[in-house]
This record gives C-alpha cells, structure tokens and sequence, in this order.
C-alpha cells in the first residue's frame, strides 16, 4: 500500500485543494494499492506559478546542456537502482506481468534517460550560418517554457520519461499530470528528480482528473502541452491549444499492421514475436500490432501457428514468474473488449483462440483472443481496442497487402516480415505510419523519432526529433567585422 498525502509543488509538499484524494486499485486483485492526493484548480496555479518562477530565475534553464544531461544521468542511475520497486509498483497499479514490468516498464525509462543524456553533448544548441547579407546569423535553441506533460496510465513511468527528458534538457520546467488509474510510479520519480539534483520548481506532479487536466491545458502561464493518450482527447487537447496558439505535440491511439510478406519464414521467433507485437501488456500499448496481415495462400498456414501460440499464452497473477498476460485496467475496458469481439463474431468472424473469460476468481482479465475471416471492413480491424485481441486479415498481391495496411485512420507503427530485407525496407515505405520495423515487432528506435501520421498525432518524441519539440529557434544576425 503506497499513500501520498501531499502533491509535490515548487520543491514542496503541499496538501491538495479540498483534501480530496485517488483510490488506485490493483486490476488483478481489485484491492486498494496506494492513495495520492487528487489536484484542483488552485493546484495547478500554484505548479505553474513555481514554475514559472523557476523558468524566469532559477539556475535550471541558465545552466548548460552538459550540466542538465549530467542531472538526468544521475536521475537514471537512481532509477535503475529502485528497478524492483518501480516494477512492481507499476505492476500492482496497471497490471502489467512483473517481469515484463522490468523491461517494458522500466527498462524503457531508463534508454530514454541515457538517451537524453548523450544528446545534452550532441544536439546543436547553437548554429553558426552564413548571412545573405553578409555576417553571420546564430541560430539558438532555446526552452519553450513550461511545460505541461500529460500521460496514460499503460506505461506510466516510460511515458513521463519520454517528455521529461526532453523538456528538462532543454531546459524547461515540467508540470506532470500523472493518470488517475497510475499515477503512483510518478511521485517515485519526483523523489529521484530531487535527490538527482533537480532544483525547486522544475519539476511538479499533480494526478488529477478531467477537470483540472483541462484547466492545466487551458492555463495561460503554460507554454507548451505534451499528451500521450486517445485520439478523442488529443482532439480536444489540440483545439483548446489552438485557440491560444500554445505549442503542443500528441501522441495519440494506433491499429497497427504486420505484413507478413509471401517469402517469409515462419520461425518460431517470428510467430513469438508477432504474437507479442500484439499482446504485450495485454494489448494495451499505443503500437501493438493487432492486425496481421498475410498472404491469402498461406493464411491456413499462419492462422494455425498464431493460434497455438496465442493458446499457449498463461494469464493470471501479474507477480507470477511464469504470467504472459495479466489483466486490463478495468472492468469497464474488459466488458467493451468482450462486446467487440461479440459483434465481430457475430459478423462472421471465427474464433481461433480465447473468445471467453478465464476462470480467475477476481481481476478484470481477457483471455489473448485471435479472430480469422474478419470483415476487413468490421470496428475490431479498424478501431483502436486496446485489448488482448488480434485479427488475421488475408491479401492477394503486395499492393493489396499495403493497401489493407493503409485501410485505417491512424499511421503510428507497423512491421514488415520477410527472408528479403532490402524488399522489407521498400514496403515498409509504402505505409502510412511513422515508425516501422523490418523483422521485428519493437517498432520504435528510443534514440529515433516516433510518433504518428493522420489521426496518431502531430509531433514526435525521442531522439533530436524528440528535444526539438521543447525548444525554440532564435535567430541572431550578426554583422560581418569591420
């Protein structure tokens, strides 16, 4: 049980508006995990008060690249030291299997932590050019200002760290707005932030609802939105920055492809690696690849190997060693996953593997469900479910196989699969999505930019792509010498 009675602001703690507060219960057991302080308006002026004060005075955006990429090196080898504890916090918050936890959890915070801290010597702070009208024009990257960091709940701590390290190496305070389903992994990270080196005011954590959350967005001491999330709340997000022409980046939901070319090899890598593509967190992760698509002469031939794989899949207890898949985050998302995979069947589609509810006598579980013959047209092959459920769609030629891919309105990952690298490359051109992997399910390089085309958001996180999105540029037009 891990309870926070104050919400860090300003370098303090600081008991919340209202004393009002978040219950966070485990999805596998339904039992209370931890408590945190629930913010409100006033909250969140007083994060953006101190943080604007740390942005104006503090030493934080007056130190250098080097100094700041040194505070997150430092931040990251704490982390890594609290591997265990973060892991089944985030484990007992979202449900994910403890020692998927590790690496798919923590793991990925900490790249991006190292990531970052490489960057601080090798991103170009300032540019030299040549002027038009002779001289030289310095072109500096300087902080967008505050910073506004909105995450889910499916990777909690991953997600923060992918706008914070950027933020914090440009040099801009944070604002974290941590979700109320998981936001426990977040005051950990605060407690490492200071104990890093972070000075006051840089960085503030505020888990809060619907309410604040937009009200935080909304804030005119806010420079700059970062959200991680649903494409119906990323639209929200972006029309309300619109308004004030506050700068925002939106990573937002995906149906994402594996096109499984005709000359591929089906190892049992490649049917694991597809099978966790899709069902990794039971499903719950923004690039799960739930739409296998495969040629129409071997469709029998792939359908039966995913389906023995998918089969072979163990849910139950997270904390178990040998646990594949632990629940979904609620009940409520377990009974929409049950409805969709009802109304597909009920459109024609068959049942290879799972379709019902395991027998576990408490948690929001779904059993790993693979559909064949589905309608490619049907919501489970286009919409985003976030769930434990993937479909097998057939394709006649290569252009159809891209077209099949192409057939939705998100563009966030894909993987392409074949014995023919060189050809891999080319198709995996040819989608509509903003990362891509080529015999592989893990589509996003940490040190590479990711993010979405068409409805999967607008911007990038990660790599130089990724700081850029928290500077400004600011050119100086220097006179030639006399």
């Amino acid at each position: 049980m891990r309870i926070h009675d104050d919400l860090l602001i300003g370098g303090r703690l600081r008991a919340p508006e209202g004393g009002r507060t978040i219950e966070v219960r485990s999805p596998a057991t339904e039992q209370l995990v931890g408590r945190v302080p629930a913010a409100g308006p006033a909250d969140v002026d007083a994060a953006v008060t101190a943080a604007r004060l740390a942005l104006d005075e503090g030493p934080w955006p007056r130190t250098t690249p080097g100094e700041r990429g040194e505070v997150l090196g430092r931040l990251g080898k704490l982390l890594r030291g609290r591997t265990e504890e973060l892991a089944a916090l985030i484990s007992d918050e979202v449900g994910s299997p403890r020692r998927w936890a590790v690496t798919g959890q923590v793991g990925t915070a900490l790249g991006v932590l190292h990531v970052h801290r490489g960057l601080a010597g090798s991103y170009p702070w300032v540019e030299t050019r040549p002027s038009l009208m002779g001289g030289e024009v310095r072109v500096r990257r300087v902080p967008v200002g505050v910073v506004g960091a909105i995450v889910p709940w499916n990777a909690p701590l991953f997600t923060a760290a992918l706008k914070l390290a950027p933020a914090l190496l440009a040099g801009c305070p944070v604002i974290l707005k941590p979700s109320p389903e998981a936001p426990l992994s977040a005051f950990v990270l605060a407690e490492a932030a200071a104990e890093a080196g972070l000075p006051d005011g840089v960085l503030a954590v505020l888990p809060a609802g619907a309410e604040a959350s937009e009200y935080l967005v909304r804030h005119p001491g806010v420079d700059k939105i970062s959200f991680t999330g649903s494409t119906a709340v990323g639209a929200r997000i972006g029309e309300l920055c619109a308004r004030d022409v506050r700068r925002c980046t939106l990573e937002l939901g995906g149906k994402s492809a594996a096109v499984l070319l005709d000359d591929v090899e089906l190892t049992d890598r490649v049917v694991r690696e597809l099978v966790d593509g899709a069902m990794a967190n039971s499903g719950q992760i923004c690039i799960a690849q739930t739409r296998i698509v495969v040629p129409r002469a071997r469709y029998d031939e792939v359908v039966e190997a995913l389906g023995t794989a998918v089969r072979a899949l163990k849910v139950g207890d997270p904390a178990a060693a040998d646990t594949d898949l632990g629940p979904v985050i609620s009940a409520a998302a377990r009974d929409r996953i049950e409805r969709s995979v009802a109304a597909a069947v009920a459109r024609g589609a068959r049942v290879v593997a799972g379709g019902a509810r395991p027998d576990l006598p408490v948690g929001h579980y779904v059993r790993p469900t693979l559909l064949a013959d589905v309608d490619p047209a049907a919501p489970i092959a286009r919409d985003e479910l976030f769930g434990p459920v993937a479909v097998v769609l057939p394709y006649d030629d290569e252009d159809n196989a891209v077209e099949i891919a192409n057939s939705t309105e998100y563009g966030l990952s894909a993987s392409v699969w074949t014995a023919d690298p060189a050809r891999g490359e080319a198709v995996a051109g040819r989608l509509v999505a903003g990362s891509v992997a080529v015999n592989s399910s893990a589509a996003m390089d940490l040190g590479s930019p990711f993010g979405g085309m068409r409805r999967s958001g607008i911007g990038r996180e990660g790599g130089a792509e990724g700081v850029t999105a928290y500077v400004e540029h600011q050119s100086i037009v220097v006179p030639p010498a006399a």
